[in-house]
């Protein structure tokens, strides 16, 4: 009988952990789809609000992280339920840092709005950022379903950002040779783009969790990936990133 109390609070304080985390996935995926929109329409107010929007992603993370570690000791959890709340942890932790990565690219839109525009350019990234956008949404579902397929699909997916990534390196490219003057634009568009193909590799992350969590396994083969352009950019946040 008190295995069963006990069994029976550990299965509600994780439903309320997870529900939890659904909601922070999805104030992510309006953040990512919310900042495409404000480079599509130049829209400054609308960049504002994911950058503020960012501070309440980053409240969720830390309240999930202190429940996760408050069940782990209260509850002494073994095998996969274990598991289950390590799994939360790791994805709420690529969640918040994709977060990071849709308030960058609404910080550079205001810049960006003051700038010459580029064309053709937001409506390429907002194309990439909704792929990236629907790979969170089947990753999140393939964690409430349990679902090591769909996972396995969205691993698979980030291919495809990765060759939109390098796509739009080498237009930014050619726009930067062709005129001078599109250098800063150009320079802050590349950062948009490297950031949403980051944000992919965070999906691909939260994948490889719900494969471990189903299977008790991370994946053993590498993912695809695309051919990287032959230039790496500083991580946001840092001084060199910030400039």
């Amino acid at each position: 009988m008190i295995d069963q109390h006990i069994a029976s609070a550990f299965d509600r304080d994780l439903e309320e952990i997870q529900a939890h985390l659904m909601k922070m996935g999805g104030m992510v995926e309006d953040s990512i789809r919310e900042g495409a929109k404000s480079l599509k329409r130049r829209d400054e107010e609308l960049a504002e609000e994911v950058r503020r929007a960012d501070k309440k992603i980053d409240s969720l993370d830390i309240q999930i992280q202190e429940e996760c570690a408050r069940l782990i000791a209260l509850r002494q959890p073994i095998a996969s339920d274990l598991r289950t709340v390590l799994t939360v942890m790791k994805v709420a932790a690529n969640l918040e840092r994709i977060g990071d990565y849709a308030k960058n690219m609404a910080k550079r839109t205001t810049v960006l709005v003051h700038m010459q525009p580029i064309d053709g350019a937001s409506g390429a990234i907002k194309r990439m950022a909704s792929e990236v956008g629907q790979m969170l949404s089947d990753a999140l579902d393939a964690y409430i379903r349990r679902d090591e397929e769909l996972a396995q699909d969205v691993r698979h997916r980030d291919l495809e950002v990765d060759q939109m990534y390098n796509a739009l390196f080498r237009e930014f490219l050619t726009f930067m040779m062709e005129d001078p003057r599109n250098i800063s634009s150009c320079m802050h568009l590349h950062f948009i783009a490297k950031n949403i193909e980051r944000m992919g590799d965070h999906v691909t992350s939260i994948a490889d969790q719900v494969i471990y969590l189903v299977s008790g396994e991370l994946p053993d083969e590498a993912r695809p990936k695309g051919n990287s352009a032959n230039y790496e950019l500083p991580e946001e946040g840092t001084d060199e990133a910030e400039a």
